[in-house]
């Protein structure tokens, strides 16, 4: 398998009006073994886009492979039309790309303040951090109420919705979520996912990996279906709600999502 050119530079390239592009991409953990298999995925400024598919068809590795964390073995990703192949996933943020993992992603023994301040570590702007900080607490009231307490003594949806506020203080373009859902009960879900759609209308671009199609699809503009490493099908979110043959990508039947 032919690998990709790593850039130590990311250089501006066509599909510039895109938020985040990607084109064939190849990628995988173990040499040889390809998870990702010519996966395109393109998605507009300021829409939420979701990712489905079967356990296995590679939804992880797909946004972990454009935040940096699983080498590109071909083709590109392109974030505003600057290319990330090759760009440390540490410099991602720089870059207005931010990831929230579905697991681990707030620190449990620092406190919430603690936690979003960190999300702010490469800023230096001491006025704009405070004024965000104060924005974060505006979005998610909760948090303001616990802003003291340890990040590891919250419940399921309220990590989530720490590592979102702590992701959102770097003041990126474009977020990632992987998982948002996952172990969260169907009344915190329903949480969760509004915020995503507040986050939007902040102006920021989402692009999220999810198992719950239905609560998902519900918030998005787009969606696409992973199955074997590569999209089958893309369409508007109501739409594929709707297609039978996502239904059966997804759940295996040949029936709709509804």
């Amino acid at each position: 398998m032919n690998t990709a050119t790593p850039h130590a530079t990311p250089a501006v390239a066509a599909g510039a009006d895109a938020a985040l592009q990607v084109r064939d991409l190849v990628a995988g953990y173990t040499p040889g073994l390809d998870i990702l298999r010519g996966v395109n995925l393109r998605v507009e400024r300021r829409e939420i886009v979701t990712v489905l598919g079967p356990n296995g068809a590679g939804k992880s590795t797909l946004i972990k492979t454009i935040a940096g964390l699983v080498p590109v073995r071909r083709g590109e990703v392109l974030l505003a039309g600057r290319s990330l192949v090759g760009v440390a996933a540490h410099r991602m943020v720089t870059l207005g790309l931010a990831y929230v993992p579905q697991t681990g992603n707030v620190f449990a023994r620092l406190s919430i303040e603690e936690n979003l301040q960190l999300g702010a570590c490469a800023r230096h702007d001491g006025a704009g951090i405070a004024e965000d900080l104060e924005r974060m607490y505006q979005l998610f009231p909760r948090l303001r109420e616990r802003r003291r307490q340890a990040a590891g003594t919250l419940s399921g949806g309220e990590r989530q919705l720490v590592a979102v506020a702590r992701a959102l203080m770097a003041r990126p373009t474009t977020l990632m979520l992987d998982e948002p859902s996952a172990g969260l009960s169907p009344k915190l879900v329903g949480v969760v996912f509004d915020k995503v759609r507040e986050v939007r209308d902040l102006g920021v671009t989402l692009l999220i990996v999810e198992q719950n199609a239905k609560a998902a699809l519900a918030i998005s503009d787009r969606g696409y279906v992973l199955a074997q490493g590569r999209e089958q099908v893309s369409g508007a979110a109501r739409e594929l709600l709707a297609n039978p043959e996502v239904g059966a990508l997804y759940l295996g039947v040949r029936r709709g999502l509804t």
